[in-house]
């Protein structure tokens, strides 16, 4: 499109362009109101100068202002194609006025300490992106805005926040009994297992099961041949971020790893799939999302295990639990209380009624959550 080729060359220089408009916009209001001041007066003197004024201020404001800049914004590819034909040549005739006014303006950003790059002119932060992601409408199917978003925030989020407790990790430990073994390899419902002596904080590696399945299957497989098919244990700090993680598995062809504190003690463990998961949702037919831990009851409540993961919760229920401290319910109480609480103790949290219904050694196994009461008033938290 010969317009979209003018566009783009307009849109190469936007210092260059914004001048052009500027010049042109400011040349035309100031022409206008001298001329409409000359004719108010003329006809009705100093009354007509105040006519004219206000006139002119509303047909400037709708015409010149809000209209077409509402017009533009509805549909700019229709108006910016036939305006470059206009653009275009006008830039050529008043090059050395707005080169001049750029060169002024751009000299007093120096002196500020701004120096004026085309790229950042262009450029969009994140939020800015989020904005014009969530004000799309209908031009951007509501999947594929979540999906960017989710895109946005992998940064935000680190692998702590979507790791599997270790806990809950399910492993293939080498020192049971032979046939336990070889029962829990062809009974696993997962792909890849961590293998571990003992306990996963002596991990070796991991197993894919679909590597030796043949030799299962031909009843061949011996304890020397397991040996050979564990690829070596892949870590993962704590607190990368998502971005990084998924950049991180695509560099070393792995999926799953081990994520270490700063200790070196083992966390838990993140897979690929629940990376991805940020971006687009539940896709995968992991057997542990068949155990729901978020249980919806009759009265309107949720009965929710205390390993839950608060953002799940969230994201689960469209909820607004405070996720930027513990990530866990459990965790989430503790913090609260301050102390390990007893069965039936309620607390409010961010507005949400909370009723532990049973609790376990140390920890908070079960609680009863209801949703926010109207009457409560968000409160900031730090990472506000």
């Amino acid at each position: 499109n010969p317009g979209a080729r003018r566009a783009k060359q307009l849109l190469d220089k936007p210092d260059r362009l914004i001048g052009l408009i500027l010049l042109g916009n400011n040349f035309a209001n100031i022409l206008i109101t001298n001329i409409a001041t000359y004719i108010g007066y003329r006809l009705y003197e100093d009354a007509g100068v105040a006519i004219a004024i206000g006139l002119l201020t509303l047909l400037i404001l709708i015409f010149g202002e809000l209209a077409p800049k509402t017009l533009g914004a509805m549909h700019s590819e229709k108006v910016a194609y036939p305006a470059a034909y206009i653009y275009v040549p006008l830039l050529t005739l008043t090059f050395p006025i707005v080169w001049s006014v750029n060169l002024i303006a751009n000299s007093l950003l120096r002196m500020l300490g701004v120096t004026a790059d085309d790229g950042a002119m262009n450029a969009l932060s994140r939020e800015e992106l989020r904005t014009v992601v969530k004000e799309a409408g209908d031009l951007i199917p509501h999947k594929h805005q979540k999906m960017l978003v989710g895109i946005l925030d992998l940064e935000k989020v680190t692998v702590e926040d979507i790791m599997i407790p270790r806990n809950e990790v399910v492993g293939l430990n080498l020192d049971d009994e032979w046939e336990e073994i070889k029962y829990q390899l062809m009974s696993s419902a997962y792909t890849r297992l961590p293998v571990f002596h003992g306990g996963l904080d002596n991990a070796v590696g991991f197993i894919h099961i679909r590597k030796i399945m043949p030799m299962i299957m031909n009843n061949a497989l011996t304890r020397e041949g397991l040996q050979e098919a564990i690829r070596e244990t892949y870590f993962i700090p704590a607190g990368t971020s998502l971005n990084q993680q998924l950049l991180a598995f695509q560099h070393k062809r792995r999926r799953v790893g081990l994520v270490v504190d700063e200790y070196g003690d083992i966390q838990g463990l993140v897979t690929l799939e629940d990376l991805l998961e940020e971006i687009v949702g539940e896709f995968t037919t992991d057997p542990a999302t068949s155990y729901r831990d978020i249980h919806p009851q009759d009265d309107g409540s949720y009965v929710v295990e205390g390993s839950t993961n608060v953002r799940d919760i969230n994201r689960a229920l469209q909820w607004e639990l405070h996720d930027d401290g513990p990530r866990t319910i459990n965790g989430l109480i503790l913090e609260h209380l301050e102390s390990i609480p007893e069965t039936g103790t309620s607390v409010l949290i961010d507005g949400y009624p909370i009723e532990v219904v049973q609790t376990q050694k140390n920890a908070v196994k079960t609680a009863r959550i209801r949703p926010r009461l109207e009457t409560y008033e968000p409160v900031l938290h730090d990472s506000d």
